[in-house]
């Protein structure tokens, strides 16, 4: 039908505008949430821009839930505004006719939101975390320039080299000290260089030099001569292990847990798609629009039932986490939501008549 096709093309373009926007205004936001931690050393400079990356796949499902619940209001709305609506409720249809043309275009995001949800947002998280460590590793070894006095990323080491020759990572007249458990470890060395365990550690090694070991304040020095020293570059040079939380973990390791934490998780990913389903389709009742008012309350009443919405299944998967609650607790919020949108939809059917004469019509009362 003709309102079908030009209701999915105007959906359509809304949506890629709606989608730009949010974007624009997320990624701005973390950026310069990233660009604060970089400052306070928190994170390298060079993962800023992969970490930015990988969150924003990470936030994709919410991101395309709320651009699919907005286009299909906006639309709608305008529709109710321009007099649309009436027209085509006045040449027979009902707003349960709008149901499959939403749906046509909510099912393939809802898709969409299903994969991200369940494979690439796990993977996303977990490369985020490792590439966080690489470049972790690589800033402190970095951290050894010539010339330079350089504090480490854990704010323990001080690094200081003459020169470098760039043979074998090769260094002379190395200055380290190490401010671990309220002790002062003070380290000079004629010569030194990087290498590499066979567990992937990486380690600098001194060569001909003295140690110096004592509590800062006090002369009871302790001092030591060597010929071969090796410290430990960072605080921990392990490859990263698995994932170290629940976001992380691939979705075939939560089926079948019995682990309240992974029900949790589980269950929340499951219910992105279903909530992009149920949002669109509450979006049919609450774009109703009266012209005569000139109020644009449906805007405000349908972002607020978002938010209530969303800090629902929010509360229910913290519930199920902690063992409070079962699965049935998330799908109880979906299924109020539903009734919610079939409720609004039977009385805006009706749009002349009070939703309380509405409601009752509904349980069959006169």
């Amino acid at each position: 039908m003709v309102f079908q096709k030009s209701l999915t093309r105007e959906l359509t373009f809304t949506a890629l505008g709606v989608f730009v926007v949010l974007l624009a205004i997320i990624v701005s936001t973390q950026a310069i949430n990233m660009l604060g931690r970089a400052a306070e050393g928190q994170i390298a400079n060079e993962a800023i821009t992969a970490l930015i990356g990988f969150w924003t796949l990470g936030f994709f499902p919410v991101l395309m839930i709320l651009t699919v619940f907005v286009s299909v209001l906006v639309v709608l709305t305008r529709t109710w505004r321009d007099h649309e609506m009436v027209v085509w409720l006045s040449a027979g249809l009902s707003l349960r006719d709008w149901i499959w043309p939403i749906m046509r275009f909510t099912l393939p995001l809802a898709i969409l939101v299903a994969g991200v949800t369940l494979f690439v947002g796990p993977w996303a998280d977990q490369r985020s975390q490792d590439y966080a460590e690489i470049i972790k590793r690589r800033e402190e070894v970095s951290a050894i320039a010539p010339g330079v006095f350089k504090e480490s990323s854990s704010a323990t080491k001080v690094y200081f080299i003459e020169n470098y020759t760039g043979q074998n990572s090769a260094a002379s007249n190395i200055f380290m000290q190490d401010m671990t458990d309220c002790k002062v470890s003070t380290v000079f060395a004629k010569h030194g260089y990087i290498t590499t365990k066979k567990d992937g550690e990486r380690v600098l090694v001194l060569e001909d030099g003295t140690r110096y070991v004592g509590d800062p304040g006090k002369a009871d020095y302790q001092v030591g001569t060597f010929k071969r020293y090796t410290a430990s570059i960072g605080e921990s040079q392990m490859a990263t292990g698995p994932a170290g939380n629940r976001q992380s973990i691939p979705t075939r390791q939560l089926l079948g847990s019995s682990n309240p934490e992974y029900k949790a998780e589980l269950a929340w990913r499951l219910s992105m798609p279903i909530s992009c389903v149920l949002l669109a389709l509450l979006a049919l009742p609450l774009s109703y629009y009266n012209p005569r008012s000139g109020h644009t309350y449906n805007l405000l009443f349908a972002l607020l039932t978002f938010f209530v919405y969303q800090n629902g299944l929010t509360v229910a998967r913290n519930w199920i986490a902690q063992g409070k609650t079962g699965v049935w607790s998330i799908a109880l919020v979906h299924a109020l939501l539903l009734l919610l949108a079939l409720a609004l939809l039977r009385h805006r059917n009706r749009p002349q008549l009070p939703f309380g004469q509405s409601l009752a019509q509904m349980f069959g009362k006169n």
